[in-house]
């Protein structure tokens, strides 16, 4: 029979997993403690969490085979929770500058990514920058034509300046 603590911790693992945007499956043992520190600074900031647990307990809450063989060693999950994108960007700065530290799959909407699929997320622009970019492009048609419709009376103003400096 499964012990209660395992059964508290799988059902923990599928409630941030059901709230998460996405997850990644890292392997932290060649890190320090005081890198492991720094990790879990970052990917708070970036609004995720690490979460450390036995591999099995991973694997039954995630779905039995679907990452099966990235728990090999000392495995986390890395949540991203506000944005999918967030999380996993903080956790590539810190492999950049940590090589020690191994990314080995992804979990996004029930899909298995691989580390391919994950760095490519990485790369994705964050949820507040694709606002931004949807607002300057927005903006930008309406600028344009403010410029174009006040150009023919700043043209005139300037004809008129003209002549009045030529008398």
């Amino acid at each position: 029979m499964p012990n209660t603590h395992n059964q508290a911790q799988v059902a923990l693992i599928q409630d941030k997993l059901k709230n998460a945007k996405s997850a990644v499956v890292i392997d932290y043992s060649g890190t320090s403690g005081s890198d492991q520190v720094k990790l879990r600074t970052s990917i708070k900031e970036a609004g995720g969490e690490i979460l450390v647990t036995k591999n099995t307990l991973m694997d039954i809450a995630i779905g039995k085979g679907k990452v099966s063989d990235s728990l090999k060693g000392m495995s986390a999950l890395v949540f991203s929770n506000n944005d999918a994108v967030a999380a996993v960007k903080a956790l590539f700065a810190f492999h950049k500058d940590n090589d020690r530290l191994e990314i080995k799959q992804g979990v996004m909407d029930d899909k298995v990514l691989s580390v391919a699929e994950v760095e490519a997320l990485s790369k994705l622009p964050s949820k507040d920058q694709l606002i931004s970019i949807l607002i300057s492009r927005i903006q930008g048609p309406a600028y344009g034509m403010a410029n174009v419709l006040s150009a023919v009376p700043r043209s005139l103003v300037y004809a008129l300046q003209a002549i009045s400096d030529k008398k």
